[in-house]
């Protein structure tokens, strides 16, 4: 797909992978709608934020009517970025954190992507990409909610793509390994660090991934660092 002045819509825009792909799609002359629960300290004539927590319905609703009234209903790329985790022992987890993170991982990519949908069907043409996780294709102690979430992410995105690919919708699947971001603040004992990826390389990925030959299709990708502990 040529990205020159299409509308994207992205989710998690405020920082990391989010923060980096909303710059490199202005760049390609996107027209671009950020919906976070936080605005990016980032401006450009094309970048249109839009309030939003993906978990509540109502809210990715409302950012819905919002985008389209500004900026009009053919929206052709969605990226679905949102996401967290939290860590801990399974019997340990909290309940509430164990359906937050299920809330925003799982369910926001539902509640976002049924209302781009029709738009797409009707232009025979979309992209949708869910950005998951090495966590979705294998287990991680101390961390079952999340690699939970991202199983469902990877389930969720297969049948989507089968779905959708007879209407020109492509639906692609990333699934990063550990990556320089704010995403291990959190997690006691863990912090990112320079031998993790870099989040605009991941968010280049992305970009590649959505330009390709409308025949094209990418279903699953997988990055990782080369080196994780290090030059040895």
């Amino acid at each position: 797909m040529n990205l020159d002045k299409q509308i994207a819509v992205v989710t998690g825009v405020s920082k990391g992978i989010g923060l980096e792909l909303i710059k490199l799609l202005l760049e390609k002359g996107t027209i671009v709608a950020g919906w976070g629960r936080t605005a990016p300290s980032f401006q450009h004539e094309n970048f249109h934020f839009f309030s939003c927590d993906v978990s509540v319905e109502d809210q990715v609703e409302k950012a819905y009517q919002e985008t389209v009234s500004k900026l009009g209903s053919d929206i052709r790329i969605l990226v679905n970025n949102a996401g967290f985790g939290v860590a801990g022992k399974f019997e340990e987890m909290s309940s509430e954190d164990w359906k937050s993170m299920f809330d925003t991982n799982v369910h926001g990519i539902f509640y976002v992507s049924k209302r781009l949908v029709p738009a797409m069907k009707a232009a025979d043409e979309g992209h949708i990409l869910n950005v998951a996780s090495i966590a979705g294709l294998n287990g991680v102690a101390n961390f079952a909610g999340y690699v939970g979430t991202k199983h469902a992410v990877r389930g969720i995105s297969h049948s989507m793509y089968m779905e959708l690919r007879d209407f020109g919708i492509k639906v692609s699947t990333i699934y990063p390994g550990s990556i320089q971001t704010n995403f291990f603040d959190s997690i006691p004992g863990m912090g990112a660090n320079e031998n993790m990826m870099r989040p605009i390389d991941v968010a280049q990925t992305i970009v590649q991934t959505l330009e390709t030959h409308p025949n094209y299709f990418v279903a699953d990708v997988e990055c990782r660092p080369l080196r994780p502990k290090g030059k040895q």
